[in-house]
């Protein structure tokens, strides 16, 4: 039968271990052995891999369910071209030999499917018939193409929409006028930004403004939207953003103050928009302004998941070994949805190679055309993502968690 190797890469998402979950029981009784590379593609390389059986049992399966992060842990590393340098490749190859790995699925966001792609166009170029490389997606950024979602989204969509409601909240309660500032994570894509709107759900006021990054952002306009919102309001006002908005000119309101960082693939790390304008709108009101960053919040607030979510995690698991099993090398898992009322998906696939570094963008018709809130038709797609509840285990009072390599260290 062979075995099967699974790992993780990118940023976590609390639904990430859901899907390493269904790889693991999806396999398990139709492989002879299903091994975990820690620090996914660089542990794979430096040949960190362990016998899953052994870190897993009956009775902490079900807490990757709620553990956030990455229980293998992850990386961000970029394969070199195959077509200059063959090394890693071969590398890679030889451990799949060594540990008689058959197959490969490989759990991450877009930089991940790219290494996807990379392996299986080598193993494909160099006539490999038994060894199938397949990914699985996950991102809350919810900005893979060929899936109608990502899993991850929903639970982070759900943390945005109840953070944003106590936010409101909180900022209503005094006579005076104030402004708050939220930066949501979103470098290309506004989909997390856009689901603060679910906020607005039970009747609340919600944001008063959201700016998602497929739009041009202008600073003149912006500042007058607030003047806008707060003629004739006394209390305070939410303003929901996204940390990728730019100019007309593509610059990143956060470079107007901070050179952005630049990742291993090229991705600018460019927090800050919320604090650059923060002092503009400051200096333009004169009221009380705060700037806040839901930043890795985000991604690890496993106390608050969608069951939607982790459920759909692990069938996305279940369904990268089902490509596996059945030969399809360079298959990434897909959601597919078949209705809104009542919600249905199904499970599918697409190939890497039409996914691998192209990003899914908010479309227009989901952005109001003032381009400072959502429409009715980013509510109704994402309201089903964030539906249901886990169960959580608790002891001393905080959630369990499950440390997969405590007894190894």
């Amino acid at each position: 039968m062979g075995n099967l190797l699974v790992a993780q890469s990118g940023g976590p998402t609390v639904a990430i271990n859901s899907t390493l979950l269904g790889v693991y029981k999806a396999s398990k009784n139709k492989v002879d052995k299903v091994y975990g590379a820690r620090y996914g593609i660089k542990g794979l390389l430096e040949k960190n891999i362990y016998d899953l059986s052994k870190l897993l049992n009956g009775n902490n399966e079900n807490l990757l369910k709620q553990t956030p992060a990455s229980a293998l842990a992850s990386c961000r590393q970029k394969l070199s071209d195959s077509s200059k340098s063959t090394e890693q490749y071969e590398k890679i190859i030889k451990i799949f030999k060594d540990f008689d790995i058959n197959y490969f699925v490989y759990i991450g966001g877009n930089d991940s499917m790219d290494t996807v792609n990379k392996i299986s166009q080598y193993i494909k170029y160099s006539n490999i018939s038994d060894i199938i490389v397949v990914g699985a997606p996950k991102t809350i950024d919810n900005d893979l193409v060929l899936t109608d979602h990502c899993p991850g989204f929903g639970s982070a969509a759900k943390y945005i929409a109840t953070t944003i409601s106590e936010l409101e909240r909180d900022c209503s309660i005094y006579p005076i006028p104030s402004i708050t500032l939220v930066e949501i994570m979103g470098r290309d894509a506004g989909w997390l930004t856009a689901a603060s709107a679910l906020s607005r759900l039970n009747g609340a006021k919600g944001p008063s403004l959201i700016y998602c990054c497929e739009k041009t952002f202008c600073i003149d306009k912006f500042l007058k939207d607030i003047e806008s919102k707060m003629k004739g309001y006394s209390n305070g006002i939410v303003i929901v953003l996204s940390e990728g908005i730019h100019d007309k000119d593509g610059k990143y309101i956060s470079e107007y103050v901070n050179e952005p960082f630049m990742d291993e693939f090229g991705h600018k790390q460019n927090a800050g928009a919320a604090r650059v304008l923060e002092k503009v709108v400051r200096s333009t009101f004169g009221c009380k302004v705060r700037a806040l960053e839901i930043n890795l919040m985000q991604r690890s607030a496993a106390h608050i998941t969608s069951l939607t979510d982790i459920e759909e995690s692990i069938k996305v698991g279940q369904k990268a070994v089902q490509c596996a099993l059945s030969g399809m090398c360079g298959e990434m898992s897909t959601i597919i949805r078949k209705s809104n009322r009542p919600y249905e998906v199904e499970y599918s696939s697409a190939n890497t190679s039409l996914i691998a570094n192209k990003v899914r963008y908010l479309p227009d018709d989901m952005i109001s055309k003032d381009g400072n809130d959502v429409t009715n038709k980013a509510i109704d797609y994402l309201k089903p993502l964030i539906q249901g509840e886990l169960k959580i285990k608790y002891n001393n009072g905080i959630p369990l968690h499950l440390d997969l390599f405590k007894n190894i260290e």
